[in-house]
């Protein structure tokens, strides 16, 4: 019986803005150069604003396959070794979630675990989530350290700091000429 969170069911989101504040923050972390933290969020802050209401609703959706396209490339290179995506990687992220308590709220961390799972047992993260409710707002940082977070993870394990971000950009321009 198919789920209800079928990926084939969930909207992409805007899966280019998505990608593009979660590279701006990998880049911010590998440089120190571009900035202080207070200078990205409030960047961030003012393109999310720019958005306006649908337009963030889709940078949520757009947040959330990234999260479902982290995981599938997670799970095929743990896969490789015979190990578990989730036991592989839900420990650590909820470690490190743990360990900001600046901008994860406690309570957000079983809900980022959550889209975690879902997306590493092949359901719609976005759609798993929207079976709780609306989003919140102090759910959007947890969100974003959360998509941060598994791209830096295969940015480690390829050791290159802009793989998981080619990698995306690779499959979307595939879709694209498809």
């Amino acid at each position: 019986m198919p789920s209800p969170c079928d990926p084939q069911h969930a909207p992409a989101g805007d899966v280019g803005a998505a990608l593009m504040m979660i590279d701006s923050r990998l880049k911010a972390v590998y440089d120190d150069n571009l900035g202080s933290d207070a200078e990205q969020r409030a960047l961030t802050a003012q393109f999310a604003a720019s958005l306006g209401p649908s337009g963030l609703d889709d940078l949520v959706d757009g947040a959330c396959t990234l999260i479902y396209m982290f995981m599938r490339w997670l799970e095929m290179a743990y896969e490789d070794h015979d190990k578990d995506v989730i036991e592989c990687v839900v420990p650590s992220l909820v470690a490190t979630l743990r360990m900001m308590p600046k901008s994860v709220r406690p309570e957000a961390i079983p809900t980022m675990a959550g889209l975690v799972v879902a997306a590493g047992t092949g359901l719609s993260p976005s759609l798993w989530r929207k079976q709780l409710g609306s989003w919140t707002k102090d759910e959007m940082n947890p969100l974003e350290a959360t998509a941060f977070l598994l791209a830096e993870h295969i940015n480690r394990l390829t050791d290159d700091r802009d793989f998981a971000t080619r990698m995306i950009i690779e499959a979307l321009s595939g879709a694209e000429e498809e």
